[in-house]
């Protein structure tokens, strides 16, 4: 028995033995190739850096981005060349669309390519066939790049879909272009003056924020041919021009900045507000004249007329005067049309005053018995046209008469010729009082008048307009 139970502890003690032995040993083993792994990719180090220095630095991929350009190895908050001379950045526009122009709010909406050009020594990087490296907006976020901003802008993004529309090229001299795609909505201070025949200046002014004239020097890249535009079509305006130019802007508390600007001409087109409002204009004045044809007893039908013209006239005044900027100056087109409206309005007041002397004239012929007393003044100033002048008589010119048949023919005095005297007496001018009688009598010849006068009065004026304003 005690043999047996020696037997079953050696064999126990032996199975314990090799279970430690083994985990040992497979714990080395497991050891070891984490070493030997560790040593050849030390030892294969050397190799892949000795093929680096024979390889181009810009084909191969064992190398990061960072390690590449030794972005860890600088402070690149700080510009290039800090502490020496300004650095220059060049300037690259490409106008893609001017996508609104608000008169209202006196601004532009304008959809651009900005490029920029620097050089960054910190960048430079090995390359044997001048091979350049293109990277996104996440690289951009760790280098410096000029903060070039938009003066008097009110809103501006860069456009972001599907992912921000920005390009970074670094060339191995360090040389850098930086591309972004923004809409900026800028200030254009616009004169009214001669609206709808008006020309505008407009332009997008671009400067560093932080950095003045001693430390970034901005400037185009290729002089005027660093604008370019696609082809741009508006619906209200055609652009002259495009140009370029240059300046600088001070501020009292950090100093003097340069300034690149964009320069636009816009022209407006006319034809739009011709449609709209001068053809309106002209036709309702044009039918205010035809109650000049009407007989004056029709009431009814001329001071319809007349009303209709002068509101249809206030409803154009308001609408144009709604899509425009309250500004307190007279615009061109408001001239044009409170003069048609006061046309229109004249022409209402013409019929009054010949409402008035045809009911005076009535009201005379009445009391001197020349018309028959069933005659009835109110129903022939609103009757439909068919009572004529002819049907009542008239005498013209009775004071002048009465005055020409009582005078006696003067005497001739011995020392003057009577021909100068004669001719004194015919060119005696009437008063007040007898032209005033002579066109109650006559009030038929206003309507006459105003046929000639007011067709020729708007003839010229419109001439001294168009004249002026085109």
């Amino acid at each position: 028995m005690k043999v047996d139970v020696l037997t079953c502890l050696t064999v126990a003690v032996a199975s314990l033995v090799a279970m430690v032995t083994g985990g040992r040993s497979s714990g080395r083993r497991r050891h070891k190739e984490v070493f030997l792994g560790e040593n050849s990719k030390f030892k294969f180090g050397g190799r892949i850096d000795y093929k680096l220095k024979k390889q181009d630095s810009t084909k191969t991929l064992l190398i990061k981005t960072e390690q590449l350009l030794r972005i860890e190895e600088h402070d690149f908050a700080m510009r290039p060349g800090f502490g020496g001379a300004a650095i220059p950045v060049g300037i690259d526009v490409q106008v893609e669309s001017i996508d609104s122009i608000s008169e209202v709010n006196m601004d532009f909406t304008m959809t651009l390519y900005l490029r920029h050009y620097w050089k960054d020594e910190r960048l430079a990087f090995p390359s044997h066939n001048n091979q350049s490296r293109t990277f996104d907006s996440r690289l951009v976020k760790k280098i410096w790049v000029p903060d070039v901003f938009f003066a008097h802008s009110k809103r501006s993004f860069i456009h972001d879909t599907t992912m921000e529309n920005i390009m970074l090229r670094v060339y191995p001299d360090g040389n850098i272009l930086y591309s972004v795609r923004v809409t900026v909505t800028s200030l254009c201070s616009m004169d009214f003056s001669s609206f709808p025949l008006d020309t505008q200046n407009c332009s997008l002014e671009l400067e560093s924020y932080a950095y003045n004239e001693n430390d970034l020097m901005l400037y185009w890249k290729n002089g005027n041919d660093s604008l370019r535009t696609d082809e741009i079509v508006l619906s209200q305006f055609f652009i002259e021009h495009f140009h370029p130019s240059s300046g600088l802007a001070f501020y009292s508390s950090t100093g003097w900045y340069n300034r690149l600007l964009i320069n636009f001409i816009l022209r407006r087109h006319i034809f739009f507000f011709m449609l709209q409002t001068y053809f309106p204009t002209m036709l309702m004045v044009v039918l205010s004249w035809v109650s000049f044809w009407i007989d004056r007893r029709a009431v009814p039908a001329r001071v319809s007329l007349g009303m209709t013209t002068v509101l249809t006239m206030s409803t154009i005044i308001t609408g144009v005067s709604s899509s425009m900027p309250q500004v307190s100056y007279v615009k061109a087109v408001d001239i044009y049309l409170w003069t048609s409206f006061l046309f229109v309005f004249l022409s209402v007041i013409e019929y009054a005053a010949v409402n008035y002397c045809t009911t005076l004239e009535e009201m005379r012929k009445m009391r001197r018995g020349k018309l028959p007393s069933t005659f009835n003044a109110s129903q022939a100033m609103a009757f439909d046209g068919c009572f004529h002048d002819n049907d009542m008589e008239l005498t013209p010119f009775p004071r002048a008469a009465q005055g020409l048949a009582s005078e006696p023919p003067p005497t001739p005095s011995p020392q003057r010729d009577p021909r100068p005297s004669e001719g004194t007496r015919l060119r005696r001018q009437r008063s007040v009082r007898e032209n005033v009688d002579l066109l109650v009598s006559n009030s038929y010849m206003i309507d006459s008048y105003s046929r000639l006068a007011f067709p020729l009065s708007y003839l010229l004026f419109n001439t001294i307009y168009w004249s002026l304003y085109s």
